[in-house]
């Protein structure tokens, strides 16, 4: 044992000086302390009862968990006192707390020194005894008891009169009483056998004290070891082990590992296992190998036939001492079942097969064949899936499987005619659910197959509707009685439809009847969509057809009403009021049939007046716009418009369109207004009087320039100046120059008809160009061509001056205009101008003079002066307005 030194602990004494053990703590330790020194032990959980970091302020102290102090290196108490502080920290709860702990160096105690037992020979200290080494015991030892297992003595007995104590397992706790120490010598005895799988170790605390309660020795914490001995057999973690593995498979693949256990020490002989295959049942070649060190089991055998050998059945041993011949040994059980793979086809125990059934049988199972098969009964590799490869066409027959036998039901699923085939052969394969392996060192099979005729047998049938369903087509509100078809049944037997009669079974829409002689089938009521069950459009009717010998067949008439056009288009409001913006107003019609007898609609202004006043523009298929063309006058106007659907059906209707004076509807709705219909305009009293005076003064100016013209011969002569603006003097009718002059403008028109304005200071002129107006040239057709016709042509007269509409001034002076055009013609004997019936020659299209008549809107008189210098028949055709 080591020497005794002065770091030795004299006493440890903790004291509170608060009544909270975590504010400070003394210890009363020597002057001088080594390193690794136990100071003192601090309740930590009086302080903080979870902590999860301690630390020391001071690096010459380190705390463990359980609130031991030790000294890390050496340290001495040169002041006497020493202080510290150990920090503890809840991290989770964010909780912190400081332990404040001071080192004050212990008194002297003479008295105590007084009362010990002081020997007279003062021995040297050669070696330290209070630390041996761990005691060792043998497990199941045989004794003799007590059995000494090792001594503990203390260095101070040289000194001082030493007893020795003990506590800890084996002794003051359980298994108590199993170890003691001798009080005066410290030897350390054992009273029984020991065994190291329950308690492998003791760890025991001896004391050295004196005879007043002095401990010069710090308590010494001994080991005591229990060697372990080989008395526990290794044993397998299962009592059955069960693997399987594919058949065929190679050798080489892994089938499964075996484990086995041993109680004894780990690491050593003891626990040290090897296995071995003791047997195999059956006992045939050795099909599998086990590795002695890990257990894993192996396929050896090239070809595994679970046909030939289902399973096998494994004897393994295990033993310790790695194998060796008295280790010890334990022995287990391992299945390992082979699974099946489809290396078997099936084939069928018959090649032909016969069978027979009724004509028309329908649903009927009429044979059941049988297949075997070698692998295992119930797998996919054995459960058959049948099918007709030949002479089922027409999906007359099915095969199925029966789950429970494995065998191939034959049905009849539609109905077989004896007149058509008296029998049927068929060809019946077979196959697995599962694919088809190649076994090793096999050849391929062929797919087995297998041939059944079926005898049809002949029996009395009844009628027979050629087709089943009839599909007939109806146009709605067809008139009763109409025949709409016919539906006739034959005799099988017979090929004819002789001697059978029609009816329609009870209890369904009675839409038609049948003839009963000759199937003809008729309406019995106006078919029509809107009216109770016909609503949905169809229904389906079955006809009874019966032979001479009372046998029925049936048959299906399917009824379509197909929509007609039977209603008219009509425009949900017919009354709108139109405010001075003009703005158009949206017609919209609706058709109670359906497509294509609705919708595009087609609109159509019937009146020819009011179509030349108001116009009609399309928005969308059942939606027109109306709005006026020109400037007409306020008032109201019942316009007659026809609506035409897409099957050409027309609906008259009336729109009657109040163009007020206003600005918002709301102004015009309890105001009077005029009435304009069919033409004819309904105005106040002096409305009417200003037309009538209005129209005389244009007829007195017209009559007024046509006298002007004949007054006498023309001397006027045009300068060259005002010849440029009008008319161009030229001896050759070949196309011209094309000249732009910036006071020759396009006129823009609705109507896609135009004509050019000479612009002359601030009044205008407008002509209608050539091949769009109308020229006196036009009279030879046939009929008086006036500026009213321009208008229906789709010119524009724009005068700044007229206060009426070109309508009601074109009725107004039509007539009187003609009769004076017609008298322009004459000379003063009553007689025609000569050129009056000449025929002028076609000068080509996109000329850019306009026509010349004399009837031309001229507004001033000097413009009339170049036609003293006009070519001969241009002077010919301004001479036919020239009175003589």
């Amino acid at each position: 044992m080591a020497p005794a030194a002065p770091r030795l602990v004299l006493g440890l004494l903790v004291l509170s000086l608060c009544c909270e053990a975590c504010k400070k703590v003394i210890f009363h330790v020597p002057s001088e302390l080594e390193a690794e020194t136990f100071v003192g032990r601090v309740d930590l959980k009086e302080c903080l009862q979870s902590a999860e970091f301690i630390s020391s302020s001071d690096g010459n102290f380190k705390i463990l968990e359980d609130g031991s102090v030790y000294t890390t290196s050496a340290v001495s108490l040169s002041a006497e006192k020493k202080t510290f502080t150990i920090l503890l920290k809840d991290i989770q709860e964010q909780v912190e707390k400081k332990i404040h702990v001071s080192l004050v160096e212990e008194e002297t105690k003479a008295q105590t020194q007084k009362t010990r037992h002081v020997r007279d020979t003062v021995l040297k200290r050669t070696k330290r005894r209070w630390g041996p080494i761990p005691s060792v015991m043998i497990e199941n030892s045989l004794g003799p008891f007590p059995l000494q297992i090792q001594q503990v003595q203390s260095d101070t007995a040289q000194n001082y009169t030493i007893y020795y104590s003990a506590s800890g397992p084996g002794i003051d706790q359980d298994p108590k009483g199993l170890f003691y120490i001798e009080r005066e010598t410290g030897n350390i005895f054992a009273t029984r056998a020991v065994d190291r799988e329950q308690y492998p170790s003791f760890q025991i605390i001896c004391f050295a004290t004196t005879p007043d309660g002095y401990s010069p020795e710090v308590p010494l914490v001994h080991t005591i070891r229990i060697e372990d001995d080989n008395d526990n057999a290794p044993y397998f973690t299962q009592d059955l082990f069960e693997f399987s593995v594919p058949e065929n498979s190679k050798p080489g693949v892994i089938v499964g590992k075996v484990t086995a256990e041993d109680r004894d020490e780990l690491y050593t002989l003891h626990t040290t296992l090897k296995y071995r295959i003791v047997s195999q049942n059956p006992p045939v070649t050795p099909a599998f190998s086990l590795h002695s060190d890990t257990g894993v089991i192996a396929v050896l055998l090239p070809q595994l036939d679970r046909e030939l050998v289902p399973s096998y059945t494994l004897l393994i041993e295990v033993r310790d001492m790695a194998g060796q011949p008295f280790g010890l040994c334990t022995t287990g059980t391992a299945v390992i079942r082979i699974e099946d793979m489809n290396d078997n086809a099936p084939c069928f125990k018959q090649m032909q097969y016969e069978t027979r059934v009724e004509e028309n049988r329908v649903n009927v199972e009429i044979l059941r064949v049988s297949v075997v098969d070698l692998d295992e009964p119930g797998s996919p590799g054995s459960r058959a899936v049948y099918e007709i490869i030949k002479g089922n066409d027409d999906r007359s027959f099915e095969i199925t499987t029966d789950k429970n036998t494995n065998e191939g039901i034959l049905c009849v699923v539609k109905g077989l005619d004896y007149e058509s085939a008296k029998q049927r052969i068929l060809v019946i394969a077979v196959n697995n659910e599962a694919p088809y392996v190649l076994a090793p060192h096999s050849q391929q099979l062929s797919q087995s197959t297998s041939s059944v005729t079926v005898h049809v047998l002949d029996v009395d049938e009844g009628p027979v509707f050629k087709p089943c369903l009839l599909r007939i087509n109806v146009k709605e509100c067809e008139d009763i009685g109409t025949t709409i078809g016919r539906y006739v049944a034959e005799d099988p037997e017979t090929g004819n439809s002789e001697g059978i009669s029609y009816r329609i079974a009870p209890g369904q829409c009675n839409w038609i009847n049948i003839d009963e002689k000759s199937g003809e089938v008729r309406t019995v009521k106006v078919l029509d969509r809107d009216v109770g069950d016909m609503r949905r459009g169809q229904c389906n009717i079955t006809v009874l057809a019966v032979d001479r010998n009372g046998k029925t067949g049936t048959g299906t008439i399917q009824v379509f009403i197909v929509p007609g056009n039977k209603n008219y288009p009509r425009i949900t409001k017919t009354e709108y009021i139109m405010c001075r913006d003009r703005k158009p107003i949206c017609l919209t019609a609706q058709d109670g049939d359906e497509s294509p007898y609705s919708t595009p609609f087609v609109y159509r202004i019937t009146d020819r007046s009011l179509a030349s006043m108001w116009k009609i523009t399309r928005h969308n298929d059942n939606s027109v716009y109306l709005s006026p063309k020109g400037d007409i006058p306020f008032g109201t106007y019942d316009i007659p418009i026809s609506v035409i659907d897409n099957g050409g059906k027309v609906g008259e209707n009336r729109i009657k369109v109040n163009l007020c004076d206003c600005v918002t509807p709301t102004e015009c709705n309890g105001g009077k207004s005029r009435e304009l219909t069919g033409g004819n305009v309904t105005l106040g009293v002096w409305a009417i009087l200003a037309m009538i005076l209005g129209s005389l003064l244009l007829l007195l100016i017209l009559i007024t320039l046509c006298g002007c013209c004949g007054s006498g011969v023309m001397h006027r002569h045009v300068t060259d100046d005002c010849a440029n603006h009008n008319l161009i003097i030229s001896n050759t009718e070949a196309p011209g120059e094309e000249v732009m002059d910036h006071n020759i403008i396009p006129l823009q028109n609705t109507c896609d008809q135009g004509g050019y304005g000479i612009k002359t200071g601030d009044q205008q002129t407008f002509e209608m160009t050539k091949g769009r107006g109308h020229t006196l040239e036009s009279v030879k057709g046939g009929g008086h061509q006036t500026l009213g016709s321009v208008k229906e042509g789709g010119g524009q007269t724009m005068m700044d001056t007229c206060r009426y509409s070109y309508s009601e001034w074109h009725n107004f002076t039509h007539p009187r205009l003609g009769e004076k055009v017609h008298l322009c013609r004459q000379d003063e004997e009553q007689k025609h101008s000569e050129d009056y019936l000449l025929s002028y020659n076609y000068e080509g299209k996109g000329s850019l003079a306009g026509s010349v008549g004399c009837c031309s809107d001229q507004h001033e008189e000097e413009a009339l002066d170049f036609l003293d210098q006009l070519e001969p028949k241009f002077r010919t055709l301004a001479e036919t307005c020239v009175k003589r």
